[in-house]
């Protein structure tokens, strides 16, 4: 058996929190618990969460993101120069304004000891000889991303008087945590990211159009922040990348191909694998997969955590060989499109049928590959 991601049947990385940690978090906020307390909590929470993947047959363990509020931000705030706080703003998704804390600079960008891999060293303690761990950060196309949306752009323009000079720094920070994360002991980082999903389809076309901005040049860069960070990795680490269109509450941000940005990220970015949203019409069709190239494996989000209710097994199956047309079937793998809880909040199911999902995953996996 492979040790290193991504396997036939996989995942993106969150779970559903569970009761015990919500209470304890609720707790922790009105002063009834000490932080220490709260800790303990997670710790509990994220052992029995690892036992529960293990369980259902998987080989890749994660700490369902448990100690994150969000699944990007957190990461951001583990960095020198970036500040945040909660203003009750957000980002408005289909129908649902999604509540984030503003994040923002206070200085140049630089790494430091980041907390995220001592979160990770207290999940590989459960690696064993069926299973490895898997950490989830966010790419560095979305700390870009963040730094230059209309909010933040003043800010940001104190400290880089260009994109070019910010985009070097984020690299150069996220090499420096890379490799902690790699002398931790990690061999599989998943870089998350938004940011190409949020430039497909005509309306983020139009969207930058009114900005004044040339959304190839957009591409060009978040291709370029992804690209320098991954320079001078370890070459036994492995590095994949989720590409989504948002995940909040079981509503998402845009919708829209990939065809726009696959001569960019399937064809140019540097990572192992892609785990790519598949599951509904928003992603459009297989096609653009013909431009993944050849050294990438590709992971189809095929079965959604927007929705309890369980997909067709036989559709799924024809949709893995449709997509199959375009990139041998050797090289694809299945999961769902996204996390089960992007943020606190999570998806619209619950903790049964969250694992439902995934052991239809599993089974699907089990009978294309014999898995």
């Amino acid at each position: 058996m492979s040790i290193q991601t991504p396997f036939r049947f996989d995942y993106v990385g969150s779970f559903l929190r569970p009761e015990a940690l919500k209470e304890a978090k609720a707790k922790f906020k009105e002063g009834l618990i000490s932080e220490s307390e709260l800790d303990q909590v997670i710790n509990d929470c994220i052992v029995d969460i690892v036992k529960k993947q293990k369980d259902a047959g998987y080989h890749v363990i994660t700490d369902g993101e448990f100690r994150r509020t969000f699944w990007h931000l957190d990461f951001m705030w583990g960095f020198e120069g970036v500040d945040h706080k909660a203003t009750g703003n957000g980002v408005a998704f289909n129908g649902e304004l999604a509540v984030l804390d503003d994040t923002y600079l206070t200085g140049k960008i630089q790494a430091k000891a980041h907390p995220f891999v001592e979160y990770f060293k207290f999940l590989k303690q459960f690696e064993d000889e069926n299973t490895v761990a898997k950490y989830t950060i966010p790419a560095p196309a979305q700390f870009y991303q963040q730094m230059i949306v209309p909010q933040n752009y003043k800010t940001t323009r104190k400290y880089y008087e260009s994109d070019e000079e910010l985009i070097q720094d984020i690299a150069v920070a996220y090499q420096n945590v890379i490799q902690q994360f790699y002398d931790a002991g990690c061999r599989n980082l998943q870089l998350d990211d938004c940011t190409w999903g949020a430039i497909v389809g005509d309306a983020a076309k139009q969207r930058y159009q009114n900005l004044g901005v040339d959304i190839e040049t957009v591409k060009e860069r978040l291709l370029t922040v992804n690209n320098l960070a991954l320079e001078g990795r370890p070459a036994d680490m492995v590095i994949t990348s989720h590409i989504c269109r948002g995940n909040y509450h079981s509503t998402f941000f845009t919708s829209g191909p990939y065809d726009s940005v696959a001569d960019y990220v399937f064809a140019k970015e540097n990572v192992d694998a892609l785990f790519l949203e598949y599951d509904d019409a928003r992603s459009g069709g297989f096609a653009p997969l013909a431009k993944v190239s050849e050294d990438k494996k590709v992971v189809l989000g095929l079965i959604t955590t927007k929705t309890p209710e369980l997909e067709d097994k036989e559709k799924v199956i024809a949709r893995i060989h449709e997509a199959a047309q375009y990139v041998p079937l050797d090289r694809l793998y299945l999961s769902p499109q996204c996390g089960f809880a992007s943020c606190e909040i999570g998806n619209k199911l619950t903790e049964e049928e969250q694992w439902a999902k995934l052991k239809l995953v599993k089974e699907i996996a089990e009978e294309v590959w014999g898995a």
